[in-house]
């Protein structure tokens, strides 16, 4: 009989068979850990598991979905027009017309010069129908350095709760008579 020669298995012999063998393992235990079909449903399955990678395209239906979760179709034909709504509020003024100076004047008399008593006369100037006074300044006729002319006073004429027109009251005392004129700016608003 012939005599068995005892060899010991090369290098590349054992790593050639621990391969095998892990191989043939994972393939066994995934054999005895597969599932049976039908066998999962929703109790099995951990929230959020399922994502969009993980659905084969094209495996799903309308029906699989919730309504508000699908993309609208195309737009139809637009309506037809309903009636309008009510006016709204009125919106904030906007720029004012032309300004027109309207202007009067009186005469006012120049008493003793620069004696303290001064005479003083008063002049109203009214914007036309419709119109409003914006504002209102005075002027003389003689307005020198050394004359004493002054304003006294200048007062809104108020009509309907608008301004309508200004009155003005100038003093003199220079020994001279001037003319007092008040002006007064109106527009139409």
């Amino acid at each position: 009989m012939k005599r068995l020669v005892r060899h010991r298995p090369s290098p590349a012999m054992v790593v050639a068979c621990l391969a095998l063998g892990i191989a043939l393992t994972g393939t066994s235990v995934a054999a005895v850990t597969a599932l049976a079909p039908n066998s999962v449903g929703t109790p099995q399955i951990k929230a959020n598991a399922v994502t969009g990678a993980k659905v084969r395209n094209r495996s799903l239906t309308r029906a699989d979905f919730a309504a508000s979760s699908l993309p609208r179709g195309p737009a139809g034909p637009t309506g037809a027009t309903g009636p309008a709504g009510p006016a709204g509020p009125a919106g904030p003024a906007g720029v004012i017309g032309a300004v027109t100076v309207r202007q009067a004047g009186v005469v006012v008399p120049g008493g003793a010069a620069q004696n303290g008593a001064y005479d003083t006369e008063t002049v109203t100037v009214n914007c036309n129908a419709g119109e409003k006074a914006i504002s209102a300044g005075t002027g003389w006729s003689d307005d020198a350095a050394d004359r004493e002319l002054w304003t006294q006073r200048i007062t809104p004429i108020i009509t309907n709760n608008a301004v309508t027109g200004y009155r003005g009251t100038g003093g003199n005392d220079s020994g001279n008579s001037s003319t007092f004129t008040l002006y007064v700016l109106c527009y139409t608003g």
